[in-house]
């Protein structure tokens, strides 16, 4: 009931479509009705099995009612008009309760299509929203494979599983009650025990849908580690090739498919014994209400005479089929709620990131960045310790130091990748909490070790996020990235795909169209993190030459693996263990005895 509750959630937004369903189902329920309950006492009055009504009836809206003021109304039919106009009457009023029947059941279907499908669009929406304001922490502690999972196999589960029995879940129960309601008018006995057995029934269900709950839980668990297995796989090809690795990742995958071969199926049979067993036992209720309406019809029992024992066992056996329907999506609806809460988990993940209700707005950075008194750890540990620095607008900072010092941690404060456990950033007087998130990081531009290139034309690259741009700024872009020439060169020109992650380009025209991206930009704060360390001898050149041409009259960051290329830097920060240990020009650091100069001779010796 949880799980149907949490669902109505979701249909709240499309509540108008959610009542035309409802009242399209009931209408078709009732015309279905009409033409079960009715049928049969027309046809014995047509064939002499009742007598002829003479006397108009009390009209009113019950069983009875409408039963005798009918047969009042076909009785003076068959005398005045004879038995074929009443027979082909009936047959008209069947075939238009009918019609009218599935006209509405269409019309139910019509408006629970479309709230079907509005309803995963907005979850998949949602989701893809969520994932794109997460923090940079919470892809660093969760497996893609297992989001990439979330955000198409479950939320695909959720469409098939839940959203497939939406409809039954609407309609059959209202089936349900309408009928009941007539069987109680026919019989309160025989109803009454109905209500007793059919819970049982029920309850049966409602523990195979735990059980196919847990078990889908689990196999969309395992389903994620799968995924992460082809990412793996799939991005680490030539290593597992080099390696000759290619049995070991076959048995690790052997493993894990066979985990969720099992998981599947005994989800799958838990599931296929939902139906047969819902339908066996309610052949049981069916049975035990014939033995005991048959004992009172037999008995001459006032309350029930054959007539509507007949008609109560045909609107029973009614009951069967959305009896069935209803388990049936239930158990399915269990096996995707197992889906949405893992969808849910993503979306109820906390933004950790967030702006205050009144930021305010940044152009641009006027005067200074400044760190101070900045500390940030990951869990337990701390990365950076008491940090204190300022940067002028315009100059150039190199931040170097070994492995593991912190210095990329210390750049992704800036555009508000993580906020500092301790201290503040602050730009030209203000704390960057207080700053427009989107306008800070529109301030500035970064250029990775990794260049980050995705599957789409040059050109879409470079104008990445634009869409009103020239062309000739993309051009001009190009230019002063040194990419122009290799770009004309390409089959199409800049309208050539570079393929998933740029893998069609080499590594340093890969590198130049990042930067011509950030110079695309025109920011005032640009952070290199290492963007030449992958790159060979040729690649580097050019790529160091592109660097130079965009780090004129800008604020630059630069993350130096070779240093080399930050002689002429403004100052050099060295960072060890998290902390800033000196700072200073090239010249000065060097004839210092310092960690600086301890770097530079051990670079010097492995590059002689």
């Amino acid at each position: 009931m949880n799980g149907f509750i949490k669902l109505l959630k979701y249909t709240l937004p499309y509540k108008g479509l959610a009542f035309l369903n409802v009242i399209f189902n009931l209408l078709s329920i009732v015309f279905g009705l009409f033409s079960i309950a009715l049928i049969l006492p027309f046809l014995k009055l047509l064939f002499g099995q009742s007598k002829m009504i003479t006397v108009e009836p009390e009209f009113n809206f019950t069983i009875s009612g409408l039963t005798g003021y009918f047969n009042y109304f076909l009785s003076n039919l068959i005398q005045t008009k004879g038995h074929e106009s009443a027979l082909i009457f009936i047959c008209i009023v069947l075939v238009l309760a009918i019609l009218f029947k599935n006209l509405f059941r269409y019309l139910a279907l019509f408006f629970m299509v479309s709230l079907r499908n509005s309803i995963v669009s907005e979850l998949r929406a949602s989701l893809y929203k969520h994932i794109l304001v997460l923090p940079i922490s919470y892809f660093s502690e969760e497996k893609k494979g297992d989001l990439i999972s979330r955000m198409s196999s479950d939320i695909l589960q959720i469409e098939i599983a839940i959203m497939s029995s939406l409809e039954a879940l609407f309609k059959e129960p209202l089936t349900l009650m309408v009928y009941l309601f007539t069987l109680i008018m026919i019989s309160p006995v025989l109803t009454i025990i109905v209500l007793v057995t059919l819970p049982i029934v029920g309850v049966l269900i409602g523990q195979i849908g735990k059980l196919l709950k847990n078990y889908s839980r689990k196999g969309q668990s395992k389903f994620g580690d799968l995924v992460s297995l082809y990412e793996e796989t799939l991005m680490g090809i030539r290593i597992i090739k080099a390696f000759n690795s290619q049995e070991f990742f076959m048995r690790r995958f052997k493993v894990e498919n066979d985990l969720y071969t099992k998981i599947n199926i005994a989800s799958n049979r838990t599931g296929d014994s939902a139906s047969p067993i819902s339908e066996t036992l309610s052949v049981v209720v069916l049975s035990f209400v014939l033995w005991v309406g048959g004992k009172m019809v037999l008995a001459d029992d006032a309350d029930l005479n054959a007539e509507a024992f007949i008609a109560f066992i045909a609107i029973f056996s009614q009951l069967l089929a959305p009896a069935k329907s209803f388990s049936t999506a239930y158990s399915n609806m269990q096996k995707g709620m197992a889906s949405l809460d893992r969808v849910n988990e993503v979306l109820q993940s906390e933004e950790i990131i967030t702006e205050v209700s009144n930021a305010k707005p940044i152009d641009g950075l006027k005067e200074f960045i400044e760190f101070k008194n900045v500390s940030f750890k990951y869990a337990e540990d701390y990365v950076l310790r008491n940090i204190n620095l300022r940067i002028e607008k315009g100059k150039t900072v190199a931040l170097v130091g070994p492995s593991g010092s912190g210095k990329s941690t210390l750049t992704d404060l800036i555009p508000r990748f993580y906020d500092p456990i301790e201290g503040e950033v602050i730009i030209d007087g203000e704390n960057i909490k207080n700053l427009k998130i989107l306008q800070l990081r529109a301030t500035m531009a970064i250029v990775a070790q990794e260049s980050i290139l995705f599957n789409d034309t040059i050109y879409n690259n470079i104008a990445f996020g634009k869409t009103n741009i020239a062309s000739e700024q993309v051009e001009n872009a190009a230019k002063v990235a040194n990419a122009h020439e290799f770009i004309v060169t390409s089959e199409k020109g800049y309208q050539t795909n570079i393929g998933d992650r740029g893998n069609k380009l080499s590594g340093g025209q890969r590198q130049r169209l990042s930067i011509a991206r950030a110079i695309n930009t025109n920011p005032d704060i640009l952070i290199l993190d290492e963007a030449t360390s992958a790159l060979d001898t040729a690649s580097e050149r050019l790529v160091q030459e592109a660097l130079n041409n965009i780090m004129q009259n800008r604020t630059t960051i630069v993350i130096a693996h070779r240093l080399s290329t930050i002689h002429k830097a403004d100052m050099i920060v060295v960072l060890d263990k998290g902390t800033i240990v000196q700072t200073g020009t090239h010249n000065e650091l060097i004839q210092q005895d310092g960690l600086y100069k301890q770097l530079h001779e051990m670079q010097k010796i492995l590059e002689g």
